[in-house]
């Protein structure tokens, strides 16, 4: 007998597991949640909750003042339409009091759904057919709460205008 061994073919020298795909193909999916959640956890912390109201009980309180302006109103059977002419950038509106054009001064108040600081105030003045105009640079396309009301606030006219899907919005006391 000889001390030959026979010939088996070379079997491949291992590599360590890093120099293969699949592992880091198996950690890519936890890494990637992981920072996805840091940043969450970062805006969480790092941004002011806008939804809420600091001083909601005072605001409650305030409700019935504010059904009072709407009787008020009411009473006065005062409508107004607003509509937004985005190729000129202006605010263009008409308000009447039981089909007679209202021509004391307005205070406008656009009030954006999610975020305070884009809120808009302009203050008009009709003129003698009830028609007023402001200019408004940008008004973004969003869901705004609509506010008019005199200026010594003895009533309001309120709705909610989802720019542009809506052209115009018509404010009517309830």
């Amino acid at each position: 007998m000889s001390n030959v061994l026979p010939l088996r073919p070379l079997a491949p020298a291992e590599r360590p597991w890093y120099t293969h795909r699949w592992p880091w193909l198996l950690m890519l999916g936890p890494f990637i949640v992981i920072v996805a959640g840091s940043y969450t956890g970062y805006l969480a912390f790092s941004r002011q909750d806008a939804l809420v109201v600091g001083d909601y009980y005072k605001k409650g309180k305030a409700i019935n003042q504010d059904l009072r302006r709407d009787r008020a109103a009411s009473a006065l059977g005062l409508t107004a339409a607003l509509r937004y002419d985005a190729a000129n950038a202006v605010l263009v509106g008409k308000i009447d009091s039981h089909g007679r054009p209202y021509s004391a001064p307005l205070l406008l108040h656009l009030a954006h759904a999610t975020q305070p600081e884009k809120d808009i105030k302009l203050a008009v003045q009709p003129d003698a057919q009830g028609n007023f105009s402001a200019p408004l640079a940008l008004f973004e396309r969003s869901r705004w709460q609509v506010l008019a009301e005199n200026a010594r606030r003895d009533w309001r006219l309120d709705g909610s205008w989802t720019w542009p899907t809506q052209r115009a919005v018509a404010l009517r006391s309830d």
